[in-house]
């Protein structure tokens, strides 16, 4: 065969392959993940009485929402930790099955984290944690061939399940919002009422 009846032929099942992809895909009955599934608003001012909950109750970490929408559950937290000299013992955290992407929103901090967890420990079934915020996972002593990152307002860091993660230095202090994807859906889920609920009991 010469180049002159090769190029039309490649041309033709070029042409012939994308209609067939294009009718296969357009075939498909395609539909929602979630089904009927509404749009949520979390105001700032909601993001705000946590915080100041936080300041009042030293919690660094609050869940705001957890809400199923099909394939994976969706939660939101806020978080907030105060001037931090150097990390704690055993105090790197990996979560099992849940991702956090971390949205900070004032101050700044440094972090490290990788997958290579050295001596990881099972987190308590019962820690609070585990029950209400991100599911089972471990805390270790170290993580070998660590990342380091300095946070500051504006930054996302995106921590995938199962990757280490610690706060060694917090200048002053760090809060952020956490947004959590949770496939296996092991976090229970929280709505708006419960919301109100909580901060009405915490600012009271």
């Amino acid at each position: 065969m010469n180049r002159f009846t090769y190029q039309p032929i490649a041309k033709l099942f070029t042409v012939s392959l994308l209609t067939l992809l294009s009718s296969s895909l357009l075939a498909q009955d395609v539909q929602p993940s979630c089904d009927m599934c509404e749009a949520e608003l979390i105001s700032t001012e909601e993001i705000s009485q946590y915080i100041e909950a936080a300041m009042l109750t030293g919690l660094t970490d609050q869940q705001v929402r957890s809400v199923d929408v099909g394939k994976t559950n969706v939660q939101l937290a806020v978080a907030h930790r105060p001037a931090q000299a150097q990390a704690g013992p055993r105090s790197v955290a990996a979560h099992d099955l849940v991702t956090e992407v971390y949205v900070v929103l004032s101050g700044s901090a440094t972090n490290r984290s990788g997958p290579m967890l050295v001596d990881p420990e099972r987190r308590p079934a019962d820690y609070r944690a585990v029950m209400y915020l991100n599911g089972p996972g471990t805390n270790s002593l170290d993580i070998e061939n660590s990342t380091t990152v300095n946070l500051k307002a504006g930054d996302v860091y995106i921590i995938p399940a199962g990757t280490g993660h610690q706060f060694t230095v917090i200048e002053d202090h760090i809060t952020y919002i956490m947004i959590r994807i949770d496939p296996d859906k092991v976090v229970p889920l929280m709505d708006a009422g419960a919301s109100r609920a909580y901060l009405a009991e915490t600012l009271d």
